[in-house]
């Protein structure tokens, strides 16, 4: 959210604090932040279309085992002896790639 927020028209302490619950799966291990803060930073720029978010959902699980929640992709990372900040940063990085793309294929500015 953080890393989008200026091209959202917000500052960075609103999209901080707009994500700042998401962030450990919503605090419950449950879908992964970085998945629900793409997912956010898509609906600002006003792309909500099934058949989209659904691929941008399809393109996490492919890469991490058909996972999306933070409980089963830190056990997944824990169990090849990853460490977890280097892991989240990684989903960070990966779902931002992910919105820069399907922003780009639609025209919008990133």
């Amino acid at each position: 959210m953080c890393a989008f927020a200026e091209d959202c028209g917000l500052t960075q302490e609103q999209a901080c604090g707009i994500g700042a619950n998401f962030g450990h799966g919503m605090k419950m291990a449950g879908t992964c932040g970085a998945v629900t803060s793409a997912l956010m930073v898509l609906g600002l720029k006003g792309i909500d279309d099934g058949p989209t978010i659904a691929a941008f959902q399809r393109a996490i699980r492919d890469n991490h085992d058909g996972c999306l929640d933070c409980a089963d992709l830190l056990r997944m990372n824990k169990e090849r002896g990853g460490e977890r900040k280097p892991h989240c940063d990684g989903m960070v990085y990966e779902a931002a790639e992910l919105v820069e793309k399907i922003l780009e294929e639609r025209g919008k500015e990133a």
